[in-house]
């Protein structure tokens, strides 16, 4: 099948893979993919027509100027390129250089206002009261305050402390580094703000109570808002398992489809309140002691994880060439299908996943043939990579035997 547009899809991630194969399902496309560093999801796979490496693509001043190489070399078959961000460096990078961007590729997000206001962690909280929606109870610590001048006498322990500047802290690295903390006492909040400010990291810091339950209790929205500003896909699902290392808490690997049209339909209200569009990825946790759901963040992308979305039926490819490329709008779909996401195998599920209901769910989805991994993609025809991906799912086992979270 012939077709108008080339997918560049900058990273060579697992999000990265997910989007390729998704472009490739849909369509038969090849994708060229652009990132600073080759890994194995990507590297070794057969999908990809070309990956294009600049070890300098993080860095914001170097951004545009490869794109423009990346578009030069590509625009000579006189198809559209259609852009897809899978990283919030990536995607923040887009949206700062979009006016420049947009003389050579076709893409959806959000302008550089939006992507402040929820990137910005104290701004999304803030937008979060004004718009009445739950949250949990968090207060931050500014760059200019000392670990002494920390008040906790409005919270209640445990508690989680990540930093707000996501992007900043990504490419931070020291010993004691983890994605969030999670702490018991204010010594070891204390602590937590002097390994940070030690190791460079001068943004203000969230602090914020530790909501109780295991991973069930999170869930995961996946919207898509086309360039005219109407939602045209709203799903949402049950997280069953996140990773449990230390630098990847908040990694989703296992999540069940579910359909619930109220927190569906806030999502959605929220998104179209403050003017959004592209795809926007929502982190929740149902808290138990008031039965409310309560937002975390809201990702200016798809997640590492939304392939479940393709995989019920609502190819994620198809929502971003649609509106595009072909500049055609779709009616919107809330989510109906059930399905099971995962990309650790059986075994982790079996004996990491401890909520009854859950677990007796992921075994009617496995007998009903309703699950799967995304990585072994079946047109992906690499013997190597199918190598790596077999150690890594024997892996899997040993990790979750060894962190607890």
């Amino acid at each position: 099948m012939k077709s108008n547009f080339i997918p560049v899809i900058v990273g060579t991630d697992i999000n990265t893979y997910n989007m390729a194969i998704s472009f490739h399902q849909e369509y038969g496309i090849k994708p060229i993919l652009v990132g600073s560093a080759p890994l194995p999801f990507t590297r070794l796979s057969s999908i990809p027509e070309a990956i294009e490496y600049f070890p300098k693509l993080h860095d914001e001043t170097e951004f545009a100027h490869i794109l423009l190489r990346v578009a030069q070399k590509y625009q000579r078959t006189g198809k559209k390129l259609l852009l897809v961000g899978t990283s919030d460096i990536y995607v923040r990078n887009i949206i700062l250089n979009a006016e420049f961007l947009k003389k050579y590729y076709v893409f959806n997000y959000p302008s550089a206002a939006i992507m402040d206001q929820l990137q910005n962690k104290k701004s999304f909280y803030e937008l979060c009261d004004t718009l009445q929606i739950e949250h949990p109870n968090t207060i931050f610590v500014g760059r200019n305050e000392t670990p002494e001048q920390f008040d906790d006498s409005k919270l209640q322990y445990p508690l989680i402390i990540k930093p707000s500047n996501v992007v900043a802290y990504f490419d931070m690295h020291f010993a004691g580094k983890e994605k969030v903390y999670r702490v018991k006492t204010r010594d070891q909040v204390l602590g937590v703000i002097k390994l940070l400010r030690n190791a460079g990291y001068d943004d203000e810091l969230i602090i914020q109570e530790f909501i109780p339950g295991d991973d069930t209790n999170m869930w995961d929205g996946v919207l898509y808002v086309n360039s005219n500003h109407k939602t045209e896909l709203v799903a949402l699902g049950q997280v069953v398992l996140q990773e449990h290392t230390p630098t990847a808490i908040g990694n989703l690997v296992a999540i069940i489809t579910r359909n619930n049209l109220p927190l569906m339909k806030q999502m959605q209200e929220i998104l179209e309140k403050i003017g959004y569009t592209g795809f926007a990825n929502f982190d929740i946790k149902y808290d138990k002691r008031d039965q409310k759901f309560k937002i975390f963040e809201i990702n200016i992308r798809q997640g590492r994880s939304s392939y479940y979305v393709t995989q019920t039926g609502h190819n994620m490819a198809k929502y971003l060439v649609e509106d595009c490329v072909a500049q055609r709008e779709l009616p919107i779909e809330y989510n109906q299908s059930e399905y099971l996401f995962s990309i650790v195998p059986k075994m982790v599920l079996r004996h990491f996943v401890f909520n009854p209901t859950v677990k007796k769910d992921i075994r009617r989805l496995i007998r009903q043939k309703k699950w799967g991994n995304p990585l072994f993609y079946s047109a992906d025809r690499s013997l190597k990579r199918s190598s790596y991906l077999f150690a890594r799912q024997v892996n899997y086992v040993k990790k979750y035997s060894q962190n607890k979270w």
